[in-house]
């Protein structure tokens, strides 16, 4: 119940796309084809209403935390300031040590577990940061930013000159009546890009695939010199069909897995409501990750590896994203599995 990926099967459409590959028998160097392009530019346009994605402004990537990691190195220097907001989705701390970079913590602030932004705390630590990593929604807290709230970070960014660098790969997993929003359709400015993947929506993370969207043309010339000096731009022939396959043709697929992984974090919350277990859930508005509160002193990294020994039930401790006291758990997964989750940690509780 740990890493972010699913257990479902892929697609019919993703497994029909990558069966007519094989089946092609040659596995050579992969030329991304125009039509590539066009279905990640339909795709964005018609489910979130993003315009402006060309082939110009697109560079393939191997994925988003390689993507993530070229940028930081094409648009900062060892020694420069980074702006995070923690709790931060892990791998961002590694590619900011990576680049040499100096993170800055603007920590969410949790009320009534809702998380919010700590706006008077970023306005006093933007100033002379580089850039800002924004995790839009976000992880692990399931926040999906609203307009306003992405305006507002927009204007301060803008304000300052701050390069904004938008991992959007759980874009697609909204919970009803929540909307994820674009941060390039609401920026102020083209000093920004978006990282964007099929990965996590369509579970096909090792086909490695992603895009960087960016339409300042000094700011991508740095960003596509820095793929191809990290090497992470070559995607493969699998991860294009891949990816045409699912924003061609796997709409409905993922309104049905949307409403499954909604109905599962429901379930999360009446099995901790009915059985009265001293752990609370924040209010998420998206991702498939839910991120429950422990008992008050509880350290995370000990509560997961004591669950992980008595009862061999595996979630993520908050230490790893930055705070104590949490743990992740992924919901990717039948009602069955997460019931079975479920009960073996209320066992563990009972006990200790």
């Amino acid at each position: 119940m740990w890493v972010a990926d699913m257990d479902f099967e892929a697609a019919p459409a993703i497994l029909r796309a990558l069966k007519k590959r094989v089946d092609h028998g040659v596995f050579g160097y992969q030329h991304v084809p125009d039509c590539y392009f066009e279905a990640v530019r339909s795709w964005f346009e018609r489910r979130h209403h993003w315009t402006g994605i060309t082939p110009e402004n697109t560079i393939p990537t191997i994925g988003v935390v390689p993507a993530v990691a070229a940028v930081l190195r094409a648009m900062a220097r060892p020694g420069d300031k980074v702006l995070m907001h923690t709790p931060a989705y892990n791998c961002f701390f590694r590619c900011l040590d990576n680049a040499g970079c100096r993170l800055v913590e603007s920590p969410l602030i949790c009320r009534n577990a809702h998380y919010e932004i700590d706006w008077k705390d970023m306005e006093q630590k933007l100033p002379g940061c580089k850039a800002l990593l924004l995790c839009n929604p976000h992880n692990p807290t399931g926040r999906i930013w609203t307009r306003d709230e992405l305006s507002r970070l927009a204007e301060m960014c803008r304000r300052e000159h701050v390069f904004v660098i938008a991992d959007e790969i759980h874009c697609e997993f909204a919970f009803p009546g929540q909307e994820y929003t674009p941060f390039a359709t609401i920026a102020q400015d083209d000093y920004f890009c978006v990282c964007t993947s099929p990965s996590k929506a369509f579970n096909i993370a090792g086909l490695q695939c992603g895009n960087i969207y960016c339409a300042n043309e000094q700011a991508q010339a740095a960003i596509r010199q820095a793929v191809d000096a990290n090497e992470v731009g070559n995607i493969n022939c699998l991860a294009v069909y891949s990816l045409m396959a699912a924003y061609n043709e796997s709409e409905q697929w993922i309104t049905e897995l949307m409403q499954l992984v909604y109905g599962n974090w429901c379930f999360i919350r009446e099995f901790i409501r009915e059985n009265n277990l001293p752990l609370s859930l924040t209010e998420m508005e998206g991702t498939y990750l839910a991120w429950v509160a422990l008992p008050e002193g509880t350290l995370s990294a000990g509560f997961c590896e004591a669950l992980a020994k008595e009862q061999h039930v595996l979630f993520n401790p908050s230490d790893m994203y930055g705070t104590e006291g949490f743990i992740r758990i992924n919901m990717a997964t039948s009602r069955e599995m997460l019931a079975e989750a479920m009960q073996r940690m209320k066992n563990y509780l009972a006990n200790h």
